[in-house]
C-alpha cells in the first residue's frame, strides 16, 4: 500500500492545536488512535476518522494505534473485529504491531474505579436506571443527589467487590462517579461508570460480570496507550469535561487531550447500524457488504479504491461545523481515480445481433485496440472481429428520432476500432421486437488504415459473437428513494425498488474470464465495472457497476 502521508489533509484547526501543544512542551510526540466498537461494519464516515487520525500521526512522525472499544459484550462479535481490521488495512492506515483491545485493560479500569472510591469520588448506587434518569434532572432543572451518594468508602469498596464477584443481578447496582448533580453539563451529574452485566465477552469470556461504561473506559484506554490527541466527532464535545475529569482523577501523568471535529454526512445514504441490520435480516441486501450500502466493505466490493476514498476525505476536509456532502462527490472521486488506470473494454449489456452480410464467411481477424486512449502507457490488445457481432439494443432504431446518428436503415456508422457499416434491414420476432440487424461493411475503412474518405457521425461499440463471453452485470442505485427522502412517515426506510437491476445476458470481450476479484474496467459508454468478489466465477462472470461515466458533480481546480 502506497504511503498516504501527503494525501491526507487535515484542516488547520487540529494541526494548529497540535503545533501549539508541541511548541509549549505539553507533549514531545504525537500519537493518535482509531477506536471503533466492534458492533457492526465500518462505513464511509469511519473512513474519514481513520484517515484523519492516521494522517496526523504521519504528518508529525508519530504513531497510530488501532484499538477496539469492546466494553459492551451485548452487541460485539469477532466477525466485526475481523471486518474492521480488514477495512483499516485496506485504507492504508498502518497500525504496525499496535493492535489493542479495551478489554485488555479491564483490570486497570477496575483498579481506577477502586482508586476513585478511596478518594470518595465514586459510590455504589442502588437506584434503578429509570430512577437515575429521573434524579438527573434536565437542562432547566438541577439533578437530585442519590440517597446512596454518601455511603462510606468501606461500604462502597465492599459492595463494588461484591458486584465484581457476581452477587448482584444485572441492573441491581451500579458504580457512579461523584461529581456535581447541579452541573449545567448533564454528563457530569454523577454518571454511571460501571454496571453489572452477566454476559460472555468475545475476548475475556466469563472472566468479568461488571463492565465499564464508555465514557469511563475510553479516556483510560487513551491514557494507558500514551495517546496525545484523542480526535473524535462533535457529539463528544459535551463529554470532554468528563473525559478530562477521569484522566485527572485517575492520576494519569501527561494525560491525553480530546479535540472534536465534524462528522461526515452523505446525502440520502443509510449508515445507521440499526437500519442496516434490519436490511440484512430481512434479506433486502445480501449482507453488510452489499454494494448498495456505504460500509467500507460494501464500497470495496462495489469497486471503490482506497485512493478514491482518500481523495474524497481530502475534498470534504475537516471542520467544526456539521454539514452534508452530496454522494456525487464520492462518485467524482472514483471516476477521477479510475479513468487513467483502467482499460476500456467493449461490453454489451442489452444485446441484439448485428450481421455483416458481405463479411467473408467464418473469418476472424484481430484488431489492434488501445487499452486507454488517454493513457498510452497501458498499451494495446488484440480484439477479435467477425461476421456476427453483438451491439447495444439502443444503437439501432428502425424509425429514428431527430439527431439519432446510430444505426437505422440506410445509415452508415463506424464500428469502434473496426469498419464503416451501413444498415440494410432487420429481423423481428412474432411480437415485433427486433432480434437481428443486417448491414454491409466497407473493407477500405478499417481503423488505422489511413482511410480519409467520407465522414460518419455515429460510432458504436460491439463484441464479436463467436468469441464473446457471457456475463451478468449488476447496476446499482441508491438503496433509498432520493426524491422522496430517506424515511417514511412511520420511520421505516423508503426503499428504492430500482436499487439493483440484474442483467443476465450481457457479453464482454474474451479474456475477462481470467479477471480476479476486485479487478475493474471501464466498459465503453456503460461505466466502470468491477468483478464481484463473492459471486463471480470464471464460468459465470458477475460485474458490479461501480459508477456511470456521467457526473453531475463539478470541482474547480
Amino acid at each position: 500500500m502506497e504511503d498516504i502521508k501527503e494525501e491526507v489533509i487535515s484542516k488547520n484547526f487540529i494541526e494548529q492545536e497540535i503545533d501549539k501543544d508541541l511548541a509549549e512542551g505539553v507533549y514531545d510526540h504525537v500519537q493518535t488512535r482509531f477506536p471503533p466498537e466492534p458492533n457492526g461494519y465500518l462505513h464511509i464516515g469511519h473512513a474519514k476518522s481513520i484517515l484523519l487520525n492516521y494522517g496526523l500521526a504521519q504528518k508529525y512522525d508519530g504513531k497510530f494505534n488501532l484499538r477496539f472499544d469492546d466494553t459492551n459484550p451485548t452487541k460485539e462479535k469477532t466477525e466485526f473485529v475481523e471486518s474492521i481490521m480488514e477495512d483499516v488495512k485496506w485504507l492504508g492506515a498502518d497500525f504496525e504491531d499496535r493492535l489493542f483491545f479495551a478489554s485488555d485493560y479491564f483490570q486497570t479500569m477496575y483498579d481506577c474505579a477502586v482508586l476513585l472510591i478511596k478518594k470518595e469520588k465514586a459510590f455504589v448506587c442502588d437506584l434503578t436506571a429509570e430512577e437515575i434518569r429521573e434524579y438527573r434532572g434536565d437542562f432547566k432543572t438541577p439533578g437530585k443527589e442519590s440517597p446512596y451518594r454518601n455511603r462510606s468508602v468501606e461500604e462502597n469498596l465492599k459492595l463494588f467487590e461484591e458486584m465484581k464477584e457476581g452477587k448482584y443481578k444485572d441492573g441491581e447496582r451500579v458504580l457512579r462517579a461523584k461529581i456535581d448533580m447541579a452541573s449545567p453539563n448533564i454528563n457530569m451529574r454523577d454518571p454511571v461508570i460501571y454496571r453489572v452485566a452477566h454476559m460472555t465477552h468475545h475476548n475475556t469470556g466469563d472472566q468479568w460480570c461488571i463492565y465499564p461504561m464508555y465514557d469511563f473506559a475510553h479516556p483510560i484506554e487513551d491514557a494507558i496507550e500514551k495517546i496525545t490527541h484523542s480526535i473524535c466527532t462533535l457529539e463528544f464535545e459535551d463529554h470532554r469535561p468528563l473525559y478530562e475529569w477521569v484522566v485527572n482523577e485517575c492520576e494519569f501523568e501527561n494525560p491525553p487531550r480530546q479535540i472534536e471535529f465534524a462528522k461526515l454526512y452523505l446525502t440520502n445514504v443509510v449508515t445507521g447500524k440499526r437500519y442496516i441490520k434490519k436490511l440484512v435480516e430481512d434479506n433486502i441486501v445480501d449482507g453488510w457488504d452489499d454494494p448498495r450500502l456505504v460500509s467500507i466493505a460494501a464500497l470495496r466490493r462495489r469497486g471503490y479504491t482506497p485512493e478514491a476514498l482518500r481523495m474524497f476525505v481530502n475534498l470534504v476536509g475537516v471542520s467544526k461545523a456539521n454539514s452534508s456532502v452530496d454522494y456525487a462527490m464520492l462518485e467524482y472521486c472514483i471516476r477521477e481515480d479510475l479513468k487513467l488506470k483502467k482499460p476500456r473494454i467493449m461490453a454489451i449489456l442489452d444485446p441484439i445481433k448485428l450481421v455483416i452480410d458481405n463479411y467473408p464467411g467464418d473469418t476472424i481477424e484481430y484488431l489492434d485496440v488501445a487499452n486507454n486512449l488517454e493513457n498510452p502507457e497501458l498499451g494495446e490488445r488484440k480484439v477479435p472481429f467477425g461476421k456476427e457481432l453483438y451491439i447495444e439494443r439502443e444503437d439501432f432504431m428502425e424509425e429514428p428520432v431527430k439527431k439519432y446518428f446510430r444505426l437505422f436503415p440506410g445509415n452508415e456508422v463506424r464500428l469502434m476500432n473496426a469498419y464503416f457499416v451501413t444498415c440494410t434491414s432487420c429481423e423481428k420476432d412474432e411480437n415485433g421486437n427486433v432480434t437481428v440487424v443486417h448491414c454491409t461493411y466497407d473493407p477500405e475503412t478499417k481503423s488505422g488504415s489511413g482511410f480519409e474518405g467520407r465522414k460518419v457521425k455515429g460510432t458504436i461499440h460491439w463484441v464479436a459473437a463467436s468469441t464473446a463471453v457471457q456475463a451478468e452485470c449488476r447496476l446499482y442505485e441508491n438503496i433509498v428513494d432520493e426524491e422522496k427522502g430517506k424515511l417514511n412517515d412511520d420511520g421505516s426506510l423508503n426503499l428504492n425498488p430500482n436499487s439493483l437491476i440484474i442483467l443476465k445476458d450481457c457479453y464482454v470481450e474474451p479474456g475477462l474470464e481470467n479477471a480476479k476479484a476486485y479487478d475493474s474496467f471501464q466498459f465503453v459508454r456503460n461505466g466502470f465495472f468491477c468483478i464481484d468478489c463473492k459471486d463471480s466465477k470464471p464460468e459465470h462472470l458477475v460485474f458490479n457497476r461501480i459508477v456511470s461515466l456521467k457526473s453531475s458533480f463539478k470541482i474547480t481546480k
